[in-house]
């Protein structure tokens, strides 16, 4: 969940490395530290906080080095302090390391470096692997991070460089992402593409427990932990350097909320026939066969793609009549699951790198299961990994509370539901009438949006308050779900997600004059059933947000304030629904003064389990 990049070439390493940082905090900001080669030296700066900590201390005193690396912390093993900040050196001060992940041996290892005379600074697992990589060196680099690597046990992404070394980079991985980007007589080496697409689009992706050991020169060669040689082929990034910048929004939630209509047009682009009446994923070409013989789909996922797998489940039991089941993706592995023929295991994730997800990826397939992915970032882990799958096609979502992935996922969903339908029994007009309705959802997303002033002066009337509950039945209580996890996320505020029947089943006695409670009313097959419960709030004096559909002249005499959005097909409603959901969160966080992009405690992509 931290940031790396490293960077060798011509060209001064310090300022490439800050850029790099900044493109990366949304994946950790708790500390942040460089060190780069000068004079045969290692120099080092870090910093507790955020990026501007850190240059503050550099200050343009590490210019003139043209190799360095760089790293933004999300705190596992020890607190967020200075010296549990990377880079972290061994016992001669002369070879540094940054990490991304977790040693899960660190307790073993330095026991054994403590008799080895070996004592550690920091509270961190990562310097232990930095102190051994030192203990093995004798004088080749690569080798001793080989021998090193083959002693741990977890999951790392890192990079290393060495004093006696100042035209060399080694990195390697398993199970944290780590990329090299090629450019002209240079390579930028990340955890993620955007710290490498202003510099070059061409890269290379290592595969887990493979080593890159890269030279000024321009050579670069990579092998396995076993030393055996690796050819890997080199792919270009799909994203822009424009769309990682806020082009005139405040944050990147913002603007990820309001890209979401041309997000999912690109999602839907040349993927539904509407004239044909069907759906086209190229991605599940080579399986179609067998995931439309499937008896049964496990859709797993955590977060917010969890909650997009709920809907999912509705959508593959409603429209393909499959049986289905949605599993986090934390505990599908822990629980010894059952994978009977002809089980397909969907595994959901923005970045394709959720380890946890990837875990379950990896039970599914060693146990004989189809195993497809649905993920937003081109060459992930996720996307490598399984037999077949779908990518969202959104773009990059910076914005640690997701919002356009989640649109992107229910767009992927509903038509692989449909694509489903139509091969098992759905009739053409049928879902030639439901592709319609979906490829018309980007325009009523557009005028969703139009509720932002609303939700704005909504959220300044009830943002102080601490607990918050939603509520929905049916397709909108995933919805309850994930508005309750936006306004957790960057509001820090109390929210729980209910179904609304299971309100008077307990929650209920929180009810009073001081709770906002959120509820998701469109007129769907429930819409009385959600009245009723509507009713019950009130009668306690809880004050109540309405979401309903555009018409619907009773909500106004049941609600506080009520929130319309379009009238869409019902297995089509969770798009519009959530927007009002994620506008509401968003400025409500804004009204507490919170840091909408960059939320305690969290960050964008959770590499390690």
């Amino acid at each position: 969940m931290c940031g790396i990049v490293a960077y060798i070439g011509r060209r001064e390493a310090c300022p490439i490395l800050l850029e790099g940082l900044k493109r990366l905090e949304y994946r950790g900001y708790d500390s942040a530290g460089m060190v780069v080669i000068r004079d045969n030296q290692l120099d080092i700066r870090r910093a507790v906080g955020r990026i501007s900590a850190l240059e503050a201390k550099i200050n343009c005193e590490l210019d003139g080095s043209t190799i360095g690396m760089a790293h933004t912390r999300w705190a596992t093993h020890g607190a967020p302090i200075e010296r549990n900040a990377h880079p972290h050196c061994d016992a001669s001060g002369r070879l540094a390391l940054i990490h991304n992940g977790i040693i899960e041996n660190y307790r073993a290892l330095s026991a054994y470096l403590k008799t080895e005379g070996i004592e550690l600074e920091s509270e961190t697992d990562t310097e232990v692997l930095a102190k051994l990589i030192g203990h093995l060196y004798q004088g080749d680099l690569a080798d001793a991070v080989r021998k090193a690597l083959n002693e741990v046990r977890g999951t790392f992404g890192i990079c290393v460089i060495h004093a006696d070394h100042p035209d060399m980079i080694v990195g390697a991985r398993r199970g944290s992402p780590l990329i090299v980007g090629i450019g002209n007589d240079e390579f930028i080496i990340a955890s993620d593409a955007s710290a490498i697409v202003q510099h070059t689009p061409q890269v290379i992706y290592l595969e887990d427990n493979e080593i890159a050991v890269i030279r000024r020169d321009g050579t670069f060669r990579t092998m396995t932990l076993d030393a055996a040689p690796v050819t890997k082929e080199v792919s270009a990034i799909e994203w822009t350097l424009t769309q990682l910048e806020l082009n005139g929004h405040e944050h990147f939630m913002a603007k990820e909320i309001f890209e979401q209509p041309e997000s999912l047009r690109n999602c839907l682009r040349g993927r539904i026939d509407t004239a044909e009446g069907r759906v086209v994923l190229g991605g599940l070409n080579g399986v179609a066969r067998e995931l439309v013989r499937a008896k049964r789909i496990i859709l797993t996922a955590c977060g917010t793609a969890w909650h997009a797998a709920l809907v999912g489940e509705y959508l593959f039991e409603e429209l393909a009549r499959i049986p289905c089941e949605v599993e986090y993706g934390s505990e599908f592995r822990y629980r010894n699951p059952i994978l009977t023929d002809n089980t397909v295991v969907i595994a959901i994730s923005q970045s394709g790198e959720t380890a946890d997800t990837l875990a379950a990826v990896r039970e599914a397939r060693e146990r004989g299961a189809l195993a497809l992915g649905i993920v937003n970032a081109v060459g992930s882990t996720i996307a490598r990994e399984t037999d077949a799958g779908v990518y969202l096609h959104v773009g990059p979502e910076i914005g640690v509370a997701s919002t356009k992935a989640f649109t992107g996922q229910l767009a992927v969903l509903s038509m692989m539901a449909a694509y489903l339908a139509r091969r098992r029994h759905m009739g053409h007009r049928e879902c030639q009438d439901y592709l319609i309705a979906l490829n018309e959802i980007p325009a009523a997303i557009e005028r969703t949006l139009a509720l932002s002033n609303q939700t704005r002066e909504i959220a300044a009337r009830y943002a102080k308050a601490n607990n918050w509950l939603y509520l929905g039945r049916g397709l909108q209580y995933p919805v309850a779900l994930e508005g309750a996890l936006k306004l957790k996320e960057i509001s820090y505020v109390h929210a729980e997600g209910l179904p609304a029947a299971e309100m008077k089943h307990g929650p209920i006695a929180l009810i009073t004059e001081d709770m906002p409670v959120v509820v998701i009313a469109p007129r769907d097959h429930l819409y009385e059933k959600v009245v009723s419960n509507i009713e019950e709030v009130r009668s306690r004096g809880g004050r109540v947000i309405a979401v309903a559909t555009e018409g619907d002249d009773l909500m106004p005499r049941l609600a506080d304030d009520v929130l319309y959005v379009p009238k869409v097909p019902e297995p089509l409603q969770p798009f519009v629904t959530v927007i009002p959901l994620q506008l509401l969160a968003y400025h409500a966080a804004v009204q507490r003064g919170c840091d909408v992009d960059k939320p305690r405690n969290l960050a964008k992509s959770v590499t390690v389990e």
